[in-house]
């Protein structure tokens, strides 16, 4: 894997944790995710959805839809927001789905809270 360090390429590796593993560690940390969504959208007037494996966090105020979704073959969870999409690793020293330092639970606030303009805490 190349990760861009200032003005040039670090040659790092990435062990891909094998499926069983993924299934786990995804299902957890969505079961988690919804939990905190259900929770903090009672007060911040947003709704949280499990369907199929994918989670959706939908706003009426104003309107969007954010969703997460896990993917097997590559052993990430994805989340789209704010029109971008966000692939997050496990990190297993963290326990956690990371990116740039970020849990999910992490991320997924910031979003949340970016979107509707007050700070959501998962």
């Amino acid at each position: 894997m190349l990760q861009f360090i200032g003005c040039g390429y670090l040659l790092t590796s990435k062990v891909m944790i094998d499926e069983t593993t993924f299934r786990r560690a995804a299902d957890g940390a969505l079961d988690s995710l919804f939990k905190a969504l259900t929770r903090a959208g009672d007060s911040h007037e947003f709704d949280a959805d499990m369907n199929n494996g994918a989670l959706t966090v939908e706003f009426e105020d104003p309107p969007a839809k954010f969703v997460v979704s896990p993917n097997a073959p590559v052993r990430q969870i994805w989340v789209s927001a704010h029109s971008k999409s966000f692939k997050l690793d496990w990190d297993e020293a963290a326990g956690a789905f990371m990116l740039g330092g970020q849990t999910l639970l992490e991320l997924m606030g910031a979003h949340i809270s970016s979107h509707l303009g007050e700070t959501v805490t998962l």
